[in-house]
């Protein structure tokens, strides 16, 4: 059964986490009545679709034709193994820093399987996640500004309002808009705001 772009973008939006459209709008930072139009149909969506495309994280051709698969997904040159980024490392210590560079990212690990443009890795240093994932890669993709429903109860790489990024598991606090970021080798952090999340995709030995 085929589907209209304002149908793809719906289903798009909702498979990123987002339940309302409202949401969606106010994470993009673009006006309410703007993307409803594009979303029911009422506006066309061809100026605006790179933008969707590329936040939802789905392929700008299925958006707009329906051809092709939904996901981005990442194609390795002839003869060559598909990578992606990695952009930092998570340090031993009691709250799991990630230690971004200024430079970029640092190298190139090897892809897994579901990976997008926008997927990236990190490594673990040290026993900040157990003894176990000493020297493990970390990926993740899908980036929520703002936390969405959906990563609550879930292991997280989060950035923090003050500039530390972790990889915690997130719970929702008792006051509104902050959460509690647990761990099972360290103690909890209570009652923080966290600036955005995105679940972790997979972790693998490197």
């Amino acid at each position: 059964m085929s589907t209209a772009p304002h149908e793809r973008l719906q289903k798009a939006r909702l498979e990123a986490g987002y339940q309302s459209a409202a949401d969606a709008a106010e994470a993009m930072g673009i006006k309410e009545p703007t993307y409803f139009a594009h979303e029911n149909g009422s506006r066309g969506l061809a100026r605006s679709a790179e933008r969707y495309a590329s936040f939802f994280h789905v392929s700008l051709d299925w958006l707009l034709t329906g051809k092709g698969q939904p996901r981005r997904t990442i194609r390795a040159p002839h003869g060559r193994a598909a990578t992606v980024p990695l952009v930092g490392y998570v340090g031993a210590g009691a709250q799991t820093h990630f230690f971004p560079q200024d430079s970029g990212h640092l190298d190139e690990v090897p892809a897994i399987d579901g990976v997008s443009e926008a997927t990236v890795a990190v490594e673990i240093r040290g026993d900040s996640l157990g003894s176990f994932f000493d020297r493990w890669l970390v990926y993740y993709d899908d980036v929520r500004r703002p936390v969405t429903a959906d990563l609550v109860n879930r292991l997280c790489v989060v950035g923090l309002d003050d500039g530390r990024i972790l990889i915690k598991k997130l719970q929702r606090s008792k006051t509104r808009g902050l959460f509690h970021l647990l761990s099972q080798t360290e103690a909890p952090i209570f009652d923080v705001a966290v600036d955005w999340a995105a679940k972790v995709k997979s972790m693998v030995p490197r």
